[in-house]
């Protein structure tokens, strides 16, 4: 049986450094994942991604110390079941509003009795095709379940949704929580980032794990010293876009202005 090394690390309160990956390609991932960063979000919500590029990136990243966190494009048992059986053991489920949908996903990622997870493990990479020995009964316990808050009403119902049994972190979205607030663009308006912090220490003190995706390395440091366990500090798009448009500057005059960083979660 695989140990979740990721889950194992948030247990222990040990911080983890991230990077998104958005290119939704192996080749890319595997070079990321040989780039020194904990945990790569591969992510199927905002990225052109499928069961089967996840699949890819999943097995391109597997010999690296890396550990791979899978979004789904939604709370949605059909597609975390795929996603599972294919290898994930970390998701991140995007848009948990209530306790009753932070219910549902980790339910939706344990095996009967204690969850709706369809039982299809000889035709499953997670179980090697049922090479793992006992794997329909040791599974449960390596799945870490991100649940990824990013509205108020997610923040009205923090305390429920950090009560459920079975969520082990709780991942504040700032670019759609500042845009649900009304500073849309701007998730360093002190308003969003006063939300981010208390939330950040409600989390911690539920005995949870608060993680976050910023870019801005002040700010980023700023959620690691509030006790943020999982931070991604940047993604793959961006590293290309802006690296790529500060060389074709010094040679061009074509160069695309873009967003900057200081102002962006990305």
């Amino acid at each position: 049986m695989f140990i979740n090394t990721f889950k194992q690390a948030l247990q222990q309160r040990q911080p983890q450094i991230g990077l998104w990956l958005g290119l939704a390609n192996g080749y890319s991932a595997e070079l990321l994942a040989g780039a020194g960063f904990q945990w790569l979000l591969i992510d199927g919500e905002h990225a052109p991604n499928d069961v089967r590029s996840v699949l890819g990136q999943l097995q391109a990243i597997a010999p690296y110390a890396s550990h791979p966190v899978v979004r789904p494009p939604w709370n949605d048992g059909v597609v975390i079941k795929q996603l599972l059986d294919v290898g994930a053991q970390t998701l991140l489920i995007p848009m948990v509003q209530t306790a009753e949908e932070a219910e549902r996903a980790v339910k939706a990622c344990r095996y009967p009795p204690n969850g709706t997870r369809g039982v299809g493990s000889a035709l499953a990479r997670a179980s090697r095709w049922n090479r793992v020995a006992d794997y329909l009964l040791r599974a449960d316990e390596q799945i870490c379940v991100l649940v990824q808050i990013e509205t108020r009403l997610g923040l009205d119902n923090l305390e429920a949704i950090l009560a459920v049994e079975g969520v082990d972190g709780v991942f504040i979205g700032p670019a759609d929580l500042s845009a649900d607030m009304g500073f849309a663009g701007n998730p360093t308006h002190p308003t969003v980032q006063a939300a981010i912090e208390h939330s950040i220490s409600q989390i911690l003190a539920a005995g949870k794990a608060p993680g976050i995706l910023m870019a801005n390395e002040t700010l980023a440091q700023r959620y690691l010293e509030l006790g943020a366990l999982f931070v991604a500090v940047g993604v793959d798009t961006t590293l290309l876009a802006r690296a790529a448009e500060a060389l074709a500057a010094r040679f061009t005059t074509l160069s695309t202005p873009a967003i900057h960083a200081d102002k962006s979660v990305y």
